[in-house]
């Protein structure tokens, strides 16, 4: 047993491929957790950039994190082959297909990747594995920590559906599964998960947070009059994000308002090339722009005049509380996580995704009566302090603290 003085040791497991709202909540966690308690290391798979300025691994190290990069193992070429073959043809498997496919995973590639995880720990003397996302992409961290005898916590971002032994697994194996909103935490609950693993905590924000350039100056570089009206968003270009329900909508506002619109679409992804051929094909090329990665995407949300996210599945994005602490009045989709903090009608309107139509009546009305514009986005400033980091670093801490306890006394 550890002596009281010394730092627990914990170690973190982040799957993703890119950096998002995800890598920003975990480095300000990082920022600002008690570091006379806890130790920290870091187990990615890719250590992905952030922008052309700097990668995770840069970030992490400055923040005294020790960082183990350990790729992503792969299917052997002819397991891979046979496992697309079930994929196409065993449809007589019924709802057994999909146990089927993931079997080749489990056996070929997550039983090794938790090998793999499991030298760390024990290299580390890790005390707790803490991973920094859902159940389904982290179950060879669940696999390491059971081989190696210690707790595990999941933060769980994103609602997507989990195999069933993942669940399982879930359920036996891990003593935490912090949900960043509570329609996640009943989305997973629904899927089978034990209520009472879950606890919610909200993604913060620091109140004094300040964009490093103004919007004039941004606007001006990036060639915005001051008399267009800039519709924008910040997001991974990906396909949940549906950044062409945007385009789509500001091309009927377009076509009902003389008032100049712009897009401006700040993020990148493999989603890219199709939203430029799609700006082209609905003649908006000229009117849209396409920022890429930006570092200080507060100088960029600052420069719009309504900050629009159509996203159809989310956790609790970050970047809506970014945009509300700028006094943005947004437009979202009505999905569990921005439902819960966007309040429709008073600090913006939330719309049904994948509804491109109802995203143009929401910003014609914004448009149209910029006063009410005004007025949202100061409620959203209001709205946003609930949101506090001191909360969300305090939240985190309690729960490392209490499976730490737990682990300590059993």
């Amino acid at each position: 047993m550890k002596p009281s003085s010394e730092p627990r040791r914990i170690v973190i497991l982040d799957t993703g491929r890119e950096w998002g709202g995800g890598t920003n909540s975990l480095l300000e966690l990082l920022k600002r957790i008690n570091r006379e308690k806890f130790k920290f290391g870091a187990i990615f798979y890719r250590n992905y950039p952030k922008g052309t300025e700097s990668d995770i691994r840069r970030e992490l190290e400055k923040l005294g994190v020790e960082f183990f990069l350990v790729p992503r193992r792969k299917l052997p070429p002819k397991v891979k082959i046979f496992k697309e073959f079930c994929r196409a043809g065993a449809f007589w498997l019924g709802p057994f297909r999909k146990d089927l496919l993931f079997f080749f995973d489990s056996y070929f590639r997550i039983q090794p990747q938790a090998g793999d995880i499991a030298r760390i720990l024990r290299d580390f003397r890790a005390d707790l594995l803490y991973m920094n996302n859902q159940p389904a992409s982290n179950l060879e961290g669940i696999l390491a920590a059971e081989r190696v005898g210690i707790p595990a916590i999941l933060h769980c971002r994103i609602a997507k559906r989990v195999p069933r032994i993942a669940i399982r697994k879930t359920n036996a194996r891990v003593q935490k599964v912090i949900c960043v909103s509570r329609g996640l935490r009943d989305f997973y609950v629904s899927q089978g998960l034990r209520a009472d693993l879950c606890t919610v905590i909200y993604n913060g924000i620091d109140l004094s947070l300040r964009p490093r350039e103004g919007r004039e100056a941004l606007r001006k570089r990036w060639g915005l009059p001051p008399e267009d009206f800039v519709l924008g968003t910040v997001c991974s270009l990906v396909k949940r994000k549906r950044v062409q329900d945007l385009l789509e909508a500001a091309y009927l506002v377009q076509r009902r308002t003389s008032v100049p619109i712009k897009i401006l679409i700040v993020g990148d992804g493999p989603e890219r090339k199709k939203l430029e051929a799609l700006s082209q094909r609905l003649g908006f090329s000229s009117r849209t722009l396409f920022a890429g990665f930006q570092s200080d995407p507060l100088s960029f949300i600052q420069a719009m005049d309504l900050f629009v996210f159509p996203s159809e599945k989310e956790g609790f994005p970050r970047v809506l509380l970014e945009a509300m602490l700028l006094g943005k009045p947004v437009i979202a989709a009505r999905i569990p996580g921005p439902s819960e903090l966007v309040k429709d009608g008073e600090t913006g309107f939330l719309v049904e995704p994948r509804q491109p139509e109802a995203l143009a009546r929401a910003i014609m009305k914004l448009l149209q009566d910029r006063e009410l514009a005004q007025t949202m986005g100061e409620k959203g400033r209001k709205r946003v302090e609930q949101f506090d980091i001191r909360h969300y670093v305090s939240g985190v801490s309690r729960v490392f603290e209490e499976v730490l306890n737990c682990s300590t006394s059993s």
